[in-house]
């Protein structure tokens, strides 16, 4: 049965023309923009019939929502199809006809959906979210038909439809293992991550590479299971010792406070194993930071682990030499050393704490906490009848225990560490019982290594209020909240059922070998909704989407800016070296087509085999050509900069980078060239593969910061960048 939006089963297609934007750079623009979005999977050609001379193009534009991509709750994605015709003869000149018709299939072609009248120049039509279609445009003799029954005169497939498994010739170079394939000796009496002697485990057996787990009902090639990392295996020294865990607790802290943070080792009882993992003050998560906005606070860390680190306060605006940086803003703390940060608290909103060393181990093994910063306004986010704080991780397990990192560099450097565990608040299973009809606050904060999540509570309706650094400038209604790492969404959900309801992460997975998108569901928690009715009962304010007047007038006076020329721009790439013949092979399969978003790892053991001495992940400045850390950006303090993130498609694996900023807030302005219209400061944006997105950034903090990706691993893997505000 085909699948598309109510709208597209519903909606004659109107003709809508699109505004043009000056210097907006979309995927179908002609002659192809430089620096745009990708062409090749956000535009489809229009191929004319051998006897109708016509041309004409589809461009699957952004559909404008409070996040940079639109997914259903299930994970598929929506596109707005603007059809761009030219050259077309009148249809009368063709036969007995009055209209031009565009029709949606699947490849099958079993079925058609109709998707609305089209004329020569632009015209925009309902939302689809096939994954794999074709679109014909059709001549008819009216524009009531409901089925194509006149001549095809152009027709186009989706650039997924590339997707076919491979020849039996192609599937044969599975079975060929090369010198590169092979796993490098590991010396377990090297050194391990940061100088440290490599890794003992669980009672103190030396960690060695097994295997990483894999999605039910995928498979690999014999030769992609043979790969094992080249680097040696490291986990922290495991100590009977050590303290037990505890749950996360409330520092509540008021101006002038000292709160001592101690990163530590820990002791956690996990399904039956025992796990040494790291912790703040011993903590799962770090202890929740409740700060009123405008006060400064003093941080004394102690760093008790066997490893050196930093903490970064992610997203908040502070002093440039208090932002954990290691080698740019401080020198690493090293085991058994202090450090004194102190922290102003400009913005109210949820941030984060985290180290800014080895992110890839550190930052998995447990080193994270939010801070929740209270305005001084009681109503900042409109009436709730509670809130409730939720940190989102994942943690990849097997049945030995935490598989391995890489001591000389990090491994899973391709697409990043999918973990197979998912956490609320450091433990699986998370539960919350509510009365019928309550609202409920809910501060989401994704802090996995990698994992983009599709977050939706089932038959409850939520509306998302707010976002990294302060509300939306208008709420919004959802179905599902996409975060991805370091982002922070604030949304308000109403319980009206009485009954159960579960958080869930509903993605679609893409199975490269068999060209196919599959499902995939994660429970994270259950909410169980008693009889009893809530009192107050906010069913009136809750129905109201409230307009934030500073962020509404923030977006107003910079609404001019969409239309210039960006400031900066910077292409987001790959580069690889001496990667294994077999793994080389898969990406070169890999690279016929990427989806926007990288739900999960379908690629495990040829990701787990790839470090960060093999793959090098590409922030490049195209004025300059100047890469990564060679970048040398200045502006001066005051100074409004727009800037470009391009993610480029020549890649062996494009995927989507969530783009960090430190010490500053931006809002987003376009994602491939389509105005957004949900404005809210910002310090985190998901760029999806081969798209663009424009950013609006404030240059008022002075110092020298940090832009990277915020996949743990592509940092390890050197894409970072600093830039300087005078």
């Amino acid at each position: 049965m085909v699948r598309v939006s109510a709208r597209a089963l519903l909606a004659f297609g109107a003709l809508v023309v699109t505004p043009s934007v000056a210097h907006a750079q979309r995927p179908c623009d002609v002659p192809a923009a430089p620096h745009g979005p990708s062409r090749d999977l956000y535009c489809i050609e229009l191929i004319p019939v051998p006897d109708v001379a016509g041309a004409g193009r589809i461009e699957l534009a952004y559909l404008p929502n409070p996040f940079t991509i639109a997914a259903l709750p299930d994970g598929r994605l929506q596109y707005r199809p603007i059809v761009h015709l030219n050259r077309l003869p009148p249809p009368e000149s063709l036969g007995a006809f009055t209209r031009y018709v565009a029709w949606l299939s699947p490849p099958t072609m079993d079925s058609v959906v109709r998707l609305g009248t089209v004329t020569a120049g632009s015209t925009t039509l309902p939302p689809i979210d096939l994954e794999k279609f074709v679109v014909l445009i059709t001549a008819e003799p009216s524009s009531n038909a409901t089925e194509p029954t006149g001549r095809i005169v152009l027709r186009g497939q989706s650039p997924s439809t590339r997707l076919q498994p491979p020849e039996i010739t192609q599937l044969a170079l599975g079975a060929m293992v090369d010198s590169g394939t092979a796993a490098a000796p590991v010396d377990h009496g090297a050194h391990g991550a940061h100088g440290t002697t490599a890794e003992i485990t669980a009672r103190g057996a030396p960690a060695t590479w097994t295997s990483v787990p894999m999605l039910p009902g995928l498979q690999m090639l014999d030769a992609e299971m043979a790969l094992r990392p080249r680097v040696s295996p490291w986990l922290p020294r495991w100590s009977d010792t050590l303290p037990l865990v505890r749950p996360s607790q409330v520092a509540r802290l008021g101006n002038g406070d000292t709160l001592h943070l101690e990163a530590g080792l820990v002791r956690r009882p996990f399904k039956g194993r025992d796990l040494t993992m790291y912790a703040f003050n011993g903590q799962h998560p770090g202890p929740l930071l409740m700060v009123p906005q405008h006060t400064e606070i003093v941080v004394e860390l102690r760093n008790a682990l066997d490893q050196p680190t930093t903490v970064h306060w992610h997203g908040i605006r502070l002093d440039n030499r208090f932002d954990g940086v290691p080698d740019l803003t401080q020198a690493p703390v090293p085991p058994g050393g202090r450090f004194t940060y102190r922290i102003r608290f400009p913005d109210a909103g949820i941030y984060w704490y985290h180290p800014h060393v080895r992110e890839d181990v550190q930052q998995e093994l447990g080193l994270y906490g939010n801070m929740l910063v209270r305005s001084p306004h009681p109503d900042y986010y409109g009436p709730s009848n509670r809130e409730e704080v939720l940190i989102l991780d994942d943690l990849l397990l097997t049945e030995s225990g935490l598989v391995p990192f890489g001591a000389e560099a990090a491994t899973h450097a391709l697409m990043g560490r999918f973990g197979d565990v998912m956490l609320v608040n450091g433990e699986p299973g998370y539960q919350l019982d509510v009365r019928r009809g309550e609202v409920v606050r809910f501060f989401l904060t994704n802090v996995s290594n990698t994992r983009t999540l599709n977050l939706s509570f089932a038959g409850a309706r939520m509306k998302v209020v707010a976002s990294d650094v302060g509300p939306f400038a208008s709420e919004a209604w959802v179905d599902n909240v996409v975060i991805a790492p370091a982002e922070r969404y604030v949304v308000h959900v109403r319980f009206d059922a009485p009954g159960t309801t579960a958080l869930v992460n509903r993605v679609r997975g893409l199975d490269h070998l068999f060209g196919r998108f599959f499902s995939h569901v994660d429970t994270l928690g259950v909410v169980r909704i008693g009889e009893q009715a809530v009192n107050p009962d906010l069913a009136a304010s809750f129905v109201t989407l409230r307009r934030d007047s500073t962020a509404s007038a923030d977006a107003a006076r910079y609404a001019g800016w969409v239309s210039r020329t960006p400031n900066r721009s910077l292409v987001l790439s790959l580069r690889r070296r001496d990667l294994p013949f077999i793994t080389n092979q898969l990406l070169q399969l890999d690279s016929i087509f990427f989806a926007p978003i990288e739900w999960i790892g379908t690629m495990p053991s040829m990701n787990w085999a790839s470090d960060a001495r093999q793959v090098t992940w590409l922030l490049r400045d195209p004025a300059t050509g100047r890469e990564n850390m060679d970048i040398d950006w200045r502006f001066r303090r005051g100074e409004v900069v727009k800037l470009r993130l391009v993610s480029e498609r020549q890649t062996v694996h494009a995927m989507q980078h969530p783009i960090h900023i430190h010490g500053q807030r931006f809002l987003i302005l376009a994602v491939n060239g389509v105005p957004t219209q949900h404005h809210a400061w910002k310090d985190t944006v998901l760029l999806p593969a081969g798209a663009t997105v424009d950013l609006l950034v404030e240059m008022t903090n002075p110092g020298r910061w940090m832009l990277h990706c915020h996949i743990a691993e592509h940092l390890s893997a050197d894409m970072m960048m600093a830039f300087t505000v005078e």
